[in-house]
């Protein structure tokens, strides 16, 4: 089974706090087991991926790591490969399905250089400007293989797929 963990480096409480949900949410959406804040704790934005974890299910787990560096060093002596995803890196598709445990690392403010040299790879979705968000789910997306599309997530609520509408039910048994 892959081993996915998402860090957001460099988080900013007031101008990224919307953003960097959307990087959680997709990380959970899309197949990771684990996020790390690292930059300004935020518990705002800790509390709302709980609430949605409680909500809609998944094993999905988020917390604050004030050192990134030491946090990526650490995984490095466990086997875990790092993955820095910028627009400057390398072409990211052949990396991607060959990735089984592994550090995500998805930069907010300007990423500091040492970032570029712990990375075991340092890979671009585009070499165009573009949003980490989107970077993410294309990443993940392609570490899966598209299966991620087809997981099951036993949560309180579940969305009924309709053409027209929202259905959205309690599941039973689930509390």
């Amino acid at each position: 089974m892959k081993k996915i963990c998402v860090l957001r480096l460099g988080h900013r409480r007031v101008r990224d706090r919307r953003i960097t949900t959307h990087v959680f949410l997709v990380a959970r959406a899309f197949g990771a087991q684990e996020g790390i804040l690292s930059g300004e704790e935020d518990s705002n934005v800790v509390q709302s991926i709980r609430k949605v974890v409680d909500l809609w299910g998944g094993d999905f787990q988020l917390r604050y790591e004030k050192d990134w560096k030491k946090f990526l060093n650490e995984r490095k002596k466990e086997g875990w490969k790092i993955a820095h995803l910028t627009m400057y890196g390398e072409n990211f598709e052949s990396v991607a399905k060959a990735v089984e445990k592994c550090v995500v690392v998805v930069g907010s403010t300007k990423v500091p250089p040492e970032m570029y040299e712990i990375a075991d790879w340092n890979l671009a979705v585009t070499n165009q400007p573009h949003s980490e968000v989107a970077a993410l789910a294309l990443f993940l997306d392609r570490v899966y293989g598209g299966k991620e599309l087809g997981f099951e997530f036993k949560g309180k609520l579940r969305v009924i797929p309709s053409k027209k509408g929202k259905c959205v039910v309690e599941q039973e048994g689930v509390h």
